[in-house]
């Protein structure tokens, strides 16, 4: 499986695509940081990195996007930049029919150091680990973008597994509630 992690910002944008599997270890196909300048207009800025979303579907091919779920801020206009950012790679995703999966920062952090409560330099840390790289992605909007298509490899499988298992407890239980109804129609009787 092929993902593109992204770490959704409107400065810096991280971008990161990796390969692996259920029982593969997990290699780093390419790694960058979109960068948009303050000084630009925000539709300028939202469609520079449009334009490098496209570009990097075009030359990568991934299977699937990671996206980074915004969480939380402190700060609004943090977080609205932020959820600009990815709703331009998930629009992007969406036209070219790419499946689009968002994790939350400590789903990440669990998944890639075990702690959904690692900072910043942990994740780094275990992603040039996990990749074997010789030095650290930087800056951390990189290392992010990593970790998050590490995630998605490591994560979808359970998801996948869950997403079934709902769906089969879904059909249980209204095949459960039309023979409680087929019941009481007959009288309390059940064929």
């Amino acid at each position: 499986m092929r993902v593109f992690g992204v770490d959704p910002g409107l400065t810096r944008c991280g971008f990161g695509v990796v390969d692996g599997g259920p029982g593969r270890a997990v290699k780093i196909v390419a790694v960058d940081v979109v960068r948009t300048s303050v000084d630009d207009e925000l539709a300028i800025r939202l469609m520079h990195l449009a334009d490098e979303v496209e570009v990097w579907l075009d030359r990568y091919r991934p299977e699937v996007i990671a996206i980074e779920r915004v969480f939380s801020q402190h700060n609004v206009r943090t977080a609205m930049a932020t959820a600009q950012a990815g709703g331009v790679v998930a629009l992007a995703a969406a036209r070219r029919g790419l499946p689009v999966m968002f994790h939350t920062p400590s789903e990440v952090k669990a998944a890639v150091t075990g702690s959904g409560r690692a900072d910043k330099a942990q994740v780094t840390m275990m992603v040039t680990k996990l990749l074997g790289l010789v030095e650290a992605p930087k800056p951390a909007d990189a290392a992010d973008a990593l970790a998050l298509a590490i995630c998605h490899i490591w994560r979808a499988p359970m998801q996948s597994r869950m997403a079934q298992a709902q769906a089969k407890a879904a059909e249980m239980a209204r095949t459960h509630k039309l023979k409680l109804a087929q019941a009481a129609k007959n009288g309390g009787r059940t064929k």
